[in-house]
């Protein structure tokens, strides 16, 4: 299942369900264009940014407190 498949399939979830998301996921798609969230394409692609994003963002992370560590 696509990034695309599981935003939606969340979205038309019912009111009752549990099904959730991570949070990277909604925010590329809800900061994508309303008309753009039906693009496949479009979808898949804001969420593989924001997952390459938040991968560089955490080994950012991770490589800083290691410097810190050996220097300090």
């Amino acid at each position: 299942m696509d990034a695309f498949d599981r935003f939606w399939q969340w979205a038309d979830k019912p009111r009752e369900s549990t099904l959730t998301i991570p949070a990277e996921l909604h925010r590329a798609v809800m900061e994508l264009a309303p008309e753009d969230r039906h693009s496949r394409a479009a979808v898949n692609q804001a969420a593989a940014h924001a997952q390459n994003t938040s991968d560089a963002q955490r080994d950012g992370g991770l490589h800083a407190y290691a410097l810190r560590t050996k220097i300090g």
